[in-house]
């Protein structure tokens, strides 16, 4: 087995985390040598894959679940993308600009949505609130057949919708245009990760061995995997949560969708997309449920998921807490039963019907071969679930775990493993290059 050159920094995972990364550092700082792996045939086939998402750039303006000071965080980590699709000539391609809302149903949600709205308006100043008369005329499906008050707080103007694949395929093309040594790997899987008595890092593929002087894991939840291999990260476990879609057979809405969220579940509520890569057909989902996989319709391997797992008492608090609750429960129970045939779109319907609520059983389809699977952490110490992303890091190793919104977040988490990886090696990173080119445009400017 060949050992061969050592790169500055080695990549992990190509889907949009190690991508962005890849184009950052190509792009920023003055490191010359980097390898990428991804051990598939092209960048992007998982959760980075608009079949596995839903394909919305989160910002935190209509998504109820997160609190103002999360929301501000987003807001900021996600401008990064609005700005590189707008820099790199993306608009249309890329990143799509279309109207975006999160609809209240009921004088109860209409009032906690009014008092977000107050609460709101002073970190999106383009957000209004639209009355069923004006959702009558911009999305009439939205008020056929309803019976009980609605609001929507909304956006127009905005990038909302982006097929990450896309985007990392541009981040590859953008480093290879620079003049750096950028090596591309795939159909390789890295198998083992070893830090030398020097300081190096030995990484050994199913062909051969790299060394590095330093590593970034990007690879959902096998970046714990590797982190616990090297002694990392052994007070995590991962919950893996699977996520499915139903199809409208046509075109129904123009704006993506979304619901209020319920203050004691964990994920997203049901929201309705308009699909990028199919014509703009209506998707609705995600149903969210445990499911024993770490790669969605990809094969098991037991033993890594056994191990990611990582199960003792303190994980099985975790899930037993979960499952105490009557909400959470009948969620979890209702969610695992709209995956069954006929019975599961019987049943999600009457979700879907909260947006559109003429919808009929019969006018959507379970989308075969769409969903993700999201690793959702677990702290053992603190016997907890950490939603959002996770980032290990000691003596110029990186392991990153971004579910949503990880995607909308990529270009910040790599501007954050960029400057961690210059400090490490002592390499430059050209502050005023990308602050003119990627964090100089707050979200929708320029995209009126």
């Amino acid at each position: 087995m060949l050992v061969n050159k050592l790169f500055e920094t080695a990549i992990i995972g190509g889907g949009v985390a190690g991508t962005s990364l890849l184009f950052t550092l190509a792009r920023y700082t003055d490191l010359k040598d980097i390898i990428i792996f991804e051990k598939y045939e092209e960048v992007s086939l998982l959760n980075s894959n608009p079949k596995a998402n839903s394909q919305t750039l989160h910002v935190g303006d209509i998504e109820t679940n997160y609190t103002y000071e999360k929301a501000k965080r987003v807001k900021k980590a996600s401008s990064m993308v609005s700005n590189f699709i707008h820099h790199f000539g993306g608009v249309g391609e890329i990143g799509f600009v279309r109207d975006k809302m999160v609809i209240a149903v009921g004088s109860d949600e209409i009032e906690k949505l009014k008092r977000r709205y107050e609460l709101f308006k002073t970190l999106y100043p383009y957000l209004e609130l639209w009355d069923e008369a004006k959702l009558k005329q911009i999305e009439p499906k939205l008020m056929e057949g309803r019976k009980e008050p609605v609001l929507a707080m909304g956006a127009s103007g905005q990038i909302t919708t982006v097929d990450f694949k896309k985007l990392s395929e541009r981040f590859v093309q953008e480093a290879i245009d620079t003049e750096k040594n950028i090596q591309i790997r795939y159909n390789e899987e890295v198998t083992r990760i070893v830090r030398l008595e020097d300081g190096t890092y030995e990484i050994t593929t199913d062909t051969t061995r790299f060394n590095a002087r330093s590593v970034v894991v990007n690879a959902g939840a096998y970046s714990l995997l590797f982190a616990q291999s090297m002694g990392y990260g052994l007070d995590y476990a991962i919950l893996p949560i699977g996520g499915s879609f139903f199809f409208t057979k046509e075109k129904l809405l123009n704006a993506k969708v979304y619901t209020m969220q319920h203050p004691k579940l964990p994920f997203a509520a049901i929201h309705a997309d308009p699909d990028c890569t199919q014509e703009w057909c209506t998707r609705f989902g995600p149903t969210a449920f445990a499911l024993p996989k770490l790669e969605r319709y990809h094969s098991l391997h037991l033993r890594d998921f056994i191990s990611a797992l990582n199960l003792d008492k303190d994980v099985t608090s975790v899930y037993m807490d979960l499952l105490k609750d009557k909400t959470i429960r009948n969620y979890i129970l209702r969610n695992a039963v709209e995956e069954l045939p006929w019975l599961g779109k019987e049943l999600f319907v009457k979700d879907a019907q909260k947006i559109i609520p003429t919808l009929r059983a019969e006018e959507i389809g379970f989308a075969e071969g769409y969903g993700g699977m999201r690793p959702q952490v677990i702290d053992k110490k603190q016997q907890k679930l950490l939603l959002g992303e996770t980032r290990i890091a000691d003596s110029g190793a990186i392991f990153n775990m971004t579910p949503s919104p990880g995607a909308s977040s990529s270009l910040s988490i790599a501007y954050q493993d960029a400057l961690a990886l210059c400090a490490y090696l002592g390499a430059a990173f050209d502050e005023e290059k990308h602050l003119s080119e990627i964090q100089n445009r707050e979200q929708g400017a320029g995209s009126k």
